[in-house]
């Protein structure tokens, strides 16, 4: 185990509340940065104090559900192959997806190749997901 020395500072590696921008600053960057970019004709300068291109390339996690269940720890103890769970969903109903747990849109499966893929029929409004951020 590491033991921290007299001149060594601890870190955390996740945000305080107090240095996470509200969702009304969020959306006012966002605002600033797209309105900007569209009169110059081209991305923000990351080095002009207020730009998000530094945002652009953090890693998010896509998850597309096709329904949800709830089972009796029972019944989750006699699963096997070939057992069917019936989900909260209808047949046609449009998958869910969620970017980093937050529902960003709702779409249809799809083959792309040989893998599932997702086109996307109805998507959360902008003000909507800056909302949902905090």
């Amino acid at each position: 185990m590491h033991k921290n020395g007299p001149h060594e500072r601890i870190t955390s590696m996740t945000p305080s509340d107090s240095t996470r921008p509200a969702p009304e600053e969020i959306k006012e960057l966002l605002q600033e940065t797209s309105s900007s970019s569209q009169k110059a004709g081209k991305s923000p300068d990351p080095k002009g104090g207020r730009g998000l291109d530094f945002l652009y390339d953090i890693p998010l996690q896509i998850s597309v559900e096709v329904g949800r269940s709830k089972v009796l720890l029972r019944d989750l103890l006699k699963m096997g192959e070939g057992y069917v769970i019936e989900l909260d969903k209808l047949a046609g109903e449009p998958l869910d997806l969620y970017v980093n747990s937050r529902l960003i849109a709702r779409g249809e499966a799809v083959m792309v190749g040989d893998k599932f893929g997702i086109r996307l029929t109805d998507v959360v409004s902008t003000s909507d997901r800056i909302e949902n951020l905090g």
